[in-house]
This record gives C-alpha cells, structure tokens and sequence, in this order.
C-alpha cells in the first residue's frame, strides 16, 4: 500500500472515532446535568445508537452496495451528521435534543461499516494490513478524552456546573464536517453492484445465518452475547456519570486507559486463545464484567480511586476476550459462505437487540437507586456485576469445549 493511501486511511479512522469518543463518553453527564435528563430518558437516548445498528444494514446493503461509492456516502453521511450534531449543541430541551440524536445516530452508525470498506478496498492482505489503520481509530478515540479533560477541562466539577460539557457536540460537529469534505478525497471504492455482486435483503441483514441457532453451541453463544451486552450497556450509559457524580478528577481522560488496554490486550489475545481455548477466554471476558462493576461498587474518589482506575483498565479484557473472540468463533463455525452474513446477524443481535435491552434496563435501574437527584452507585453496579456472573455460569454449563484454531 502506498504510504499516501495509508495516511489518508489513517486520518479517516482517527476522525470517525475521534468524532465518536468526542461526545458519545460524556452523553451521560451531559444529559443529567444540562437536561436534567432521568435514567430512562437517558436510556432513551444511549438507545439510538443501537436502533442506527439496526437500520445501518439497509443503508449499507440498499443503498451504498449498489448505487454510490463507499467514499462519497461516508462523507454526505458525516456532512448530514455535522449539521445535526451543530443542532444538538444549539437545544437546551430534551424534546428537541432527542430526535436530532436519533437522526445523527441513523447517519453516523452506517459509517462504521463504510470506513472499513474504503481501508479493505486498498488492501491486498487485510489481515496483516487493517490492524494498523484501526488502530488509529483508538487513537482517535483517546485523543478525544485527553482533549475533554486535559486541554479544555469541559468535564471539570467546575466545568460541568457551567454547562460547558456542551462544548463536545461544536467539537464533533467541526470535525465530522473536516471528516465529510475529506472522505471525498479519499481512494474510489465502487459499489458491489458495479463488479455484479448482488445481495438480497436475507443477505444483507444476515438472516442466512439463521440455519447456525440449529447448532446448540452457536446457540448458546449467540444468547450469551445478547445477554452479556445488558453489563455493557452499563458502561456506557452510567461510567461518566458515576465518576463525575463522585467527584473523580477528569473522569473522561482518564476513561481513555479503558481503550489504550483494549490495544494490549488485543496483542495477547492469541496467545490466551491459543493457550486455553475459546471457551475460556470467553468465560474470563464475562468474568471481567463482574469484577469490574464489584470494583465500581466499592471503589471511590479518594483512598480507593485505584479501584476504579483497575476497572476501568479492565476494559480490554471485557471488550477482547469476549466480542473479539466472538467474531474469531462466529467466522470459523460460518464457513466461507456465510461468514459475512454470520457476522451481520450478531453484530445485528448484540449491538442492536441486546445494547437496546441492556439500555433500557439501565435506565429502569439507576432511576430506581435515584434519590432527590443522588444515586445509590453501589447497588446501582452489583445489578450488572450478578446480572455478567449468572451469564458466565449458564455459558460455562451448557456452553461444551471445542477447539477452534485462531489465525493470525
């Protein structure tokens, strides 16, 4: 790949998720302090994102797959995307907010598959060559964080109290506006349509990976994955509220730790993968949900800070050994055929079945430890922490051992 392409595919991902982690991480804070927002609302919300992971297979598949190269969606979609995170920074009433977030987040999800198909369509070896243009997007990531907490100090107690944390939506508006006009730049990448590739709406969605439920393991692995994204739904929705709330310094920079693990961890998933199998590195994914929010319920500001730091750093486990090995397992038990269609239905049934749930349960929960606008953290936590450890142990009942070779 030539190093102009790679650079170019380099800055695509730092933006689209700089434009992410530049917003998304504070939401929950935002919404409770400058919309007075209650968990429900708030659940509301943080459930776009998974209703855009839903519809963003018909954008992609309808539409982008057969009439307009990659390229130029992604940056009509950040343009689109741009104005309405302008809007959201412009409304101080929820009423208002709420249905811009939902059209942003029906633009912005289908953006995630399309970054991906602009960085494959450059690449003659995707396995050794997409890790280190994703991982810029990380980058991007925890640029974002450092920039909320340590340059502008938006999360601050003081900064908060002010109101400025609604700062985040200009920022993400001015850079998903750079990130439009530059995807029109960016290497052509025609529609599948153009080559004569055709797909049905079976396809598309992934429906033809149904026939893979018939499989009692496959089964079991699918309903854990659903059911493990209510914890993660958690994260999202209450982590920065929580730090804020309890007084943690720059609580978004330092959430970034949570995404630099994510990279190591990343690195020695082979080598758990290799040593103890599938199963197991899923079982300790689904255990580090547990002990993560046992070490939020107890943890605090002061003395036992590192607590929430160590839970936070956890995030690599969670996120690796679970969904990465997830996509390891789901694309072996596929086969060639159905591999892109096996990965659609569970991307389709964790970040848009299960995350809706998981989100709205949140919501019910925190509203339920809610009083006179403090929250009960601790009981607020454990809900999670049971909720990770009963799926750990139905999956490791009736989950059996296979084998399952990792190819780097």
């Amino acid at each position: 790949m030539k190093i102009t392409i790679r650079l170019r595919l380099s800055l695509m991902m730092f933006l689209e998720f700089f434009i992410w982690g530049g917003w998304f991480v504070t939401l929950g804070t935002y919404l409770a302090n400058n919309l007075n927002a209650t968990g429900a609302q708030s659940a509301m919300v943080f459930g776009t994102q998974s209703w855009g992971a839903i519809i963003a297979p018909f954008v992609i598949g309808l539409v982008a797959d057969k009439y307009f190269n990659a390229e130029k969606i992604l940056g009509v979609l950040h343009l689109i995307g741009a104005l309405l995170m302008y809007q959201l920074y412009s409304t101080t009433s929820f009423d208002v907010f709420y249905p811009y977030v939902f059209g942003y987040m029906i633009a912005y999800m289908p953006t995630l598959a399309l970054v991906n198909s602009v960085s494959f369509n450059q690449m003659k070896d995707p396995a050794k060559d997409f890790s280190s243009i994703r991982v810029w997007g990380t980058i991007g990531w925890i640029a974002a964080g450092l920039a909320i907490s340590f340059l502008f100090h938006w999360d601050s107690a003081e900064g908060i109290k002010e109101g400025l944390l609604q700062k985040t939506f200009l920022m993400t508006a001015i850079a998903s506006a750079i990130l439009g006009l530059f995807s029109f730049t960016l290497p052509a990448t025609p529609p599948k349509a153009a080559s004569g590739e055709k797909a049905s709406v079976t396809e598309i969605l992934g429906l033809d990976a149904l026939k893979l439920l018939g499989n009692r393991n496959f089964f079991m692995f699918f309903i854990a994955s659903v059911l493990i994204c209510i914890p993660l739904a958690f994260y999202y929705q209450n982590a920065n509220p929580f730090f804020s709330e309890i007084g943690m310094a720059n609580p978004t920079g330092k959430m970034t730790i949570g995404q630099a693990s994510e990279v190591g961890f990343m690195l020695l998933l082979p080598v758990f993968f290799k040593r103890f199998g599938f199963k197991a590195t899923l079982l300790a994914g689904m255990l580090a949900w547990a002990v993560r929010y046992i070490l939020f319920s107890y943890g605090n500001a002061g003395e036992l800070s590192f607590l929430l730091i160590t839970g936070i750093a956890l995030h690599g486990v969670c996120y690796d050994f679970f969904f990465v090995s997830g996509q390891i397992y789901t694309n072996s038990k596929a086969g060639e055929k159905h591999k892109s269609a096996a990965q659609g239905l569970i991307t389709l049934a964790t970040y848009g079945v299960g995350m809706l749930i998981g989100f709205w349960v949140a919501g019910i929960i925190t509203d339920s430890y809610n009083t006179a606008g403090v929250h009960n953290w601790q009981h607020i936590w454990l809900f999670p922490a049971g909720f990770a450890l009963v799926v750990m142990v139905l999956f490791a009942v009736f989950f059996k051992n296979e084998k399952i070779e990792y190819k780097e």
